[in-house]
């Protein structure tokens, strides 16, 4: 009894905890460390009483080695720039509270168990709900820039996986003035002879990074954000420093970019009342062919 009372508390909290970082993604562009943290430290302590309940170290074992493995995969994809360092940490907190599925009978809960770690299976369902979403939107700026009646052939080159990821490079970015910027964003190549703000960028030991231009450009370096975690407190005040004393221009271009958190709110509970969508999926296949 007490097992299935931890079990729900630990599905209860998760989702709380899990659904204040989508609001927080959603509004401000950036889920707080504290919600993470707390749910990691909240995993390692309701999985540590289990195993004592139980007298198995099955529980506090797999939520540590779930969280170091889903830590470092996603700090690689991070550092690929695919998401930001809060999709990273929420993970993490996933795989720390609920490192395999979960089967509870009280709740007719019989999810469709993976091969892998429970929280690979709330990333795969994450990733392909947003496709959908993506394919919307893409839609929908088409809609409002007609991008595809400008270049008939795009829509077809789409397919290709290269081409969708430079349609999103290309096209999902914005100007703004450089007073507006917020902490998080991420800017765009940012070109310039100056090598003051070469020294400046550098000095400040942000997540901005000073590159050396192509030659074709006409510059002799750029400055961007380095990380999908984009500006920090101190980028962007320098940056807003830098325009009041006309070290720079007005205006910067920011990637726009999409809360992902709200697809890992929706794979995880996908993932814990159903389970792996890629199995269901290739399942549901098999019976129709």
């Amino acid at each position: 009894m007490i097992y299935t009372i931890i079990i729900l508390l630990q599905i209860i909290f998760s989702l709380i905890l899990i659904s204040t970082g989508v609001i927080f993604d959603l509004k401000k562009g950036i889920i707080p460390d504290k919600i993470t943290l707390f749910l990691i430290i909240f995993g390692f302590v309701t999985n540590g009483l289990l195993s004592l309940i139980t007298h198995n170290i099955k529980f506090i074992l797999s939520s540590i080695i779930s969280s170091v493995i889903t830590y470092s995969i996603c700090y690689l994809i991070w550092k690929l720039k695919i998401w930001g360092g809060g999709d990273v940490k929420l993970l993490t907190g996933i795989s720390a509270v609920t490192p395999f599925a979960v089967e509870i009978p009280i709740l007719n809960i019989y999810p469709q168990l993976s091969i892998y770690p429970f929280s690979f299976t709330v990333i795969i369902n994450s990733i392909l709900i947003s496709f959908p979403f993506l394919v919307m939107l893409i839609f929908y700026l088409n809609m409002k820039n007609k991008i595809f009646s400008k270049n008939e052939e795009l829509a077809i080159n789409l397919i290709n996986y290269r081409n969708f990821l430079l349609f999103i490079k290309t096209h999902f970015n914005k100007i703004i003035p450089i007073p507006e910027l917020k902490e998080g964003m991420i800017i765009n190549n940012f070109y310039f002879n100056d090598k003051h703000i070469l020294d400046l960028i550098t000095e400040n030991k942000g997540n901005l990074k000073v590159y050396k231009a192509p030659k074709e450009e006409g510059y002799n370096y750029y400055f961007k954000s380095s990380t999908a975690g984009g500006l920090t407190e101190k980028d962007m005040y320098l940056l807003k420093i830098m325009y009041s004393q006309n070290i720079i221009s007005k205006n910067i271009s920011i990637k726009l970019g999409i809360p992902f958190a709200p697809f890992i709110a929706i794979g995880y509970v996908i993932a814990l009342f159903f389970g792996d969508l890629t199995i269901i999926l290739i399942r549901n296949l098999f019976l129709v062919i």
